[in-house]
């Protein structure tokens, strides 16, 4: 069986502080530098959702990208676009706002919505140098 990677560009703004509350501030500040600016800071982020599987014949699709672009706009943009991840997002509300951690929310937010026979990777950019990806492995 031949499998295919199809691919969805989407974009948020958000801000966030990078601190850990168990941390004094010097050990915020030397291991989170700028990023623990105590009034926040933003980033474009670029987000791609990629699944991966097999090409329906019936369709042509590995799935309808428009189905994902709608998944994308209502779990994800709508959530996190020109929000103040630290403050108006619940799950970072005691969850650092790392890219790492972004990227694995992103991704519990949309695997319920894509069928499991399908595999789903993230790969965020929150500058355009420094990205990471989620496949859902765990250690």
């Amino acid at each position: 069986m031949k499998l295919v990677t199809v691919s969805r560009h989407a974009h948020f703004n958000a801000a966030h502080r990078l601190h850990n509350p168990s941390w004094n501030a010097e050990q915020n500040e030397k291991v989170f530098g700028l990023c623990n600016n105590e009034y926040f800071h933003g980033h474009n982020y670029e987000l791609i959702v990629s699944v991966t599987g097999p090409v329906d014949p019936d369709t042509g699709y590995v799935m309808d990208m428009k189905e994902l672009s709608d998944l994308i706009k209502k779990h994800v943009e709508a959530r996190l676009d020109h929000k103040n991840l630290n403050l108006q997002v619940e799950e970072f509300k005691h969850l650092i706002p790392s890219a790492e951690n972004i990227a694995i929310v992103i991704y519990d937010w949309l695997r319920p919505h894509i069928s499991p026979s399908l595999k789903l990777k993230i790969t965020l950019y929150e500058t355009p140098r420094n990205y990471v990806e989620y496949s859902g492995e765990e250690a």
